[in-house]
């Protein structure tokens, strides 16, 4: 069996008013994996994938990366481990002016902690790398656009080289394909799979598209009310077990 890359055991979090946003989610994503995680909205998915991430602290159980337990770091420890992970947003984020080559090179900034760095100063040393991370993602043909000239499925291509920079073991993904067209969508659906199965990563990805979630995912995972009300292989999952999910929205 592959390792477990991310893994989380009895994951809650408790929000100071007192509401509950997440309780007791046990979830594993193997390397090699493309796990997506479905449910309607304040369901808990992304504050599911922003405790991984180590952007919220878990109230209770514990959150672990590439085999390091992370929940209770704090400061560098906490920068170090993430380091493991790679994040993809809704929206890409990059910097229009900047070229293409510079905003993936920004995800190496983590291996390079200097006053030049922290100045803006991005490292030559890593120019081969982010080239390769563009080969990646089909796209190292516009190294030197500035990316204010993309489209939107290329500067979300362009934001997954980015995380491939900071070489990561694991990628987080919020959301991908929720700005983009269809065609657009299926692009990046098929590249994150390409990256799990040949690249050997484990990749966690929120979604409000079953269809896609099913053609993509090895496993779907259902959340409902901060729990898990299903996990299963992709290939196997029943159609109402995945409407049960949406059925009060609809009501």
């Amino acid at each position: 069996m592959a390792e477990a890359l991310i893994r989380t055991t009895g994951v809650g979090l408790r929000y100071p008013t007192g509401r509950l946003a997440l309780e007791g989610i046990d979830l594993s994503v193997s390397a090699g994996e493309l796990v997506v995680v479905l449910g309607p909205n304040g369901s808990g998915k992304s504050t599911l994938l922003r405790c991984i991430a180590g952007i919220l602290r878990p109230t209770s159980g514990k959150i672990e990366v590439a085999g390091q337990e992370i929940s209770s770091l704090v400061g560098r420890s906490l920068s170090n481990a993430r380091m493991a992970l790679g994040m993809i947003f809704q929206h890409p984020c990059l910097v229009r002016r900047r070229s293409v080559l510079a905003n993936v090179l920004t995800g190496t900034l983590g291996r390079h902690r200097t006053l030049a760095t922290a100045l803006g100063k991005l490292p030559a040393s890593e120019e081969s790398q982010g080239l390769r991370c563009l080969d990646e993602v089909g796209l190292r043909n516009l190294a030197r656009q500035r990316a204010s000239t993309l489209s939107g499925g290329q500067a979300q291509r362009v934001s997954i080289a980015r995380a491939l920079a900071q070489r990561p073991r694991a990628l987080l993904a919020d959301e991908p394909v929720a700005s983009l067209d269809p065609e657009a969508a299926q692009e990046i659906m098929r590249l994150l799979r390409r990256l799990s199965r040949e690249d050997g990563l484990a990749v966690l990805c929120v979604l409000h598209q079953p269809e896609i979630a099913c053609c993509y995912a090895d496993r779907v995972v259902g959340l409902r009310d901060g729990r898990v009300m299903f996990d299963d292989q992709a290939a196997n999952l029943p159609s109402c077990q995945v409407a049960a999910l949406y059925e009060r929205l609809a009501a």
